[in-house]
């Protein structure tokens, strides 16, 4: 297919089929990220269907999560030689079509083969929708763009859950890769239609030492991420073989990119001080968006005894707060500092966390609700101008590889986080337990009162029973609320990345834009 020119957009900023363009891409961009987490909740149902060991089923996400990785970065070298539309189509069609092999899998090897190929395919689907809305909106329309964006990637994460839970309660576990199937087609043809191939770069040449490099290093950090908890850690000689390669891979990787003549990932990116600051703040809005999600739910389940169905009403407030707070957030942006913004999104989502370390077992639906709409507003202040602003002062021609770094970027930051928070967890309700255990004597007046003595007497195996599973409930508990602290003094600590960033100088004329009829 021959390449269509890329024309500057007229200076009404007006492009053909904006509308629908957009409509395409974010149903790709939605199926995509809402494939991030709608599976996690039906891993039990799949373990029992497809027969498999509980550290055996924990492949379907791993398989996934390393596949997107690895392919993640080469969505720029991608695009530069096939063209936008191409590796676009290619991707929504490889992803629906993984879908349903992942739908109709019969055993565990087949299910792992078919989620890998499904993240192959969907790695570009995120960054290549990201920077196609940026193409083709002038530069003051970026923020409202970004707001589109950002709903589908961070409100289709939240939402997943509650979705996966209610389809496989309803249904089976199957539909939650069957719904991938009609929007991916709706997808498609809306690309096959509306979006026109952009100019090709068929002369860069593919580095093949440093996708090797970068494909090592960041499929082994995957993996010690995803399997560490697993393996107890550095306890675990897998672990430290891939730590070791992790950090090789990626040193070689770092040190080859500043050598090569064609890099595989240009470093000149990292000279741009807006972009570089921007993927320090989307490695930690990463971190907090998706360990959040990864403790709310178990505590909601596990300690509050929510049914799924209902742990996902009580989350979807912090949706909604997303998407309000993008809905203003976009126009806002044409006339507030993007940094004030940010400045005002670190304080609502530390707020939210700092109110989430005030969880007990003994509170109602409210203060979950109330703390997960603030924290939404936030995330969704943090998100749409940082978005802006990292592509604000880049090359137009530079936009497509930046957006995979920048996806690629909050991907680890997200599989740190998790790490990090569940390791916590577990350690520290190891030590909340000893500590809470230490004060059960004959002693304590606490255990003395009528209703103790009933319920947790220590003169009785039922009792002490009861109140080792009560101690455990409050270890956890106080556990949930540390994770909570820790993030809360991460969002605060990286208020003053903020200086690094710069406002964008305003245009003479609106940004070239990809014209499309």
């Amino acid at each position: 297919m021959s390449a269509a020119t890329a024309a500057p957009a007229p200076a009404s900023g007006t492009v053909g089929h904006r509308g629908l363009i957009t409509v395409s891409i974010m149903l790709a961009t939605i199926m995509q990220a809402l494939d991030t987490t709608i599976a996690n909740v039906a891993m039990p149902h799949m373990q029992g269907s497809l027969s498999a060991a509980q550290d055996q089923i924990s492949w379907v996400l791993t398989s996934y999560i390393v596949a997107a990785a690895i392919m993640t970065p080469v969505t720029g070298w991608l695009t530069g030689r096939f063209g936008t539309r191409q590796v676009l189509l290619f991707s929504i069609f490889g992803f629906t079509v993984a879908s349903l092999l992942c739908g109709i899998a019969v055993n565990l090897p087949q299910m792992v083969i078919y989620r890998t190929f499904q993240g192959i395919c969907g790695a570009a689907l995120v960054p290549l929708s990201q920077a196609v809305l940026l193409d083709i909106n002038p530069r003051e329309r970026h923020g409202q763009a970004m707001a589109m964006w950002g709903a589908g990637v961070m409100v289709a994460p939240i939402l997943g859950p509650t979705l996966g839970g209610w389809l496989t309660d309803n249904y089976n576990w199957r539909w939650v890769f069957y719904i991938n199937l009609p929007i991916g087609i709706m997808a498609f043809l809306g690309v096959f239609a509306f979006v026109r191939e952009s100019v090709k770069d068929r002369d860069r040449p593919f580095d093949w030492l440093g996708f090797a490099l970068l494909s090592i290093g960041l499929a082994s950090i995957q993996l010690m991420l995803d399997r560490g908890e697993q393996k107890d850690w550095f306890g675990s000689l897998e672990i430290i073989i891939e730590a070791t390669l992790g950090g090789l891979g990626l040193w070689m990787f770092a040190v080859h990119s500043f050598t090569a003549d064609h890099p595989f990932l240009d470093p000149k990116l990292l000279k741009d001080r807006n972009f570089g600051a921007s993927l320090i703040l989307i490695f930690i809005i990463g971190l907090i968006l998706y360990a959040t999600l990864a403790l709310l739910p178990p505590m909601l389940q596990g300690l509050m005894n929510m049914p799924v169905v209902t742990v996902g009403f009580v989350v979807m407030p912090r949706g909604v707060g997303t998407m309000i707070a993008m809905l203003f957030v976009g126009r806002l942006m044409a006339k507030i500092d993007a940094r004030y913004i940010l400045l005002l999104g670190l304080i609502l989502t530390a707020g939210s966390l700092w109110m989430m370390t005030g969880f007990t077992l003994q509170m109602d639906n409210r203060l979950v609700i109330w703390a997960g709409l603030i924290q939404g507003i936030g995330l969704g202040c943090l998100w749409v101008p940082l978005s802006a602003l990292a592509f604000a002062t880049l090359p137009v021609a530079k936009r497509t590889e930046a957006a995979s770094v920048f996806s690629l970027i909050r991907n680890i930051g997200s599989s740190i986080g998790i790490a990090v928070v569940e390791s916590m967890l577990t350690q520290n309700s190891q030590i909340s337990h000893s500590s809470l255990a230490a004060q059960i004597t004959p002693f304590n007046t606490a255990l003395q009162a009528p209703a103790a003595q009933q319920a947790w007497s220590i003169h009785t195996g039922a009792g002490l029973a009861a109140l080792n599973q009560e101690i455990t409930r409050q270890a956890a508990m106080i556990s949930y609320n540390d994770d909570y602290k820790m993030m809360m003094i991460v969002a605060l600590c990286s208020m003053p990345l903020l200086l690094l960033l710069r406002r964008p100088g305003r245009p003479d004329k609106p940004d070239a834009a990809i014209v499309m009829d």
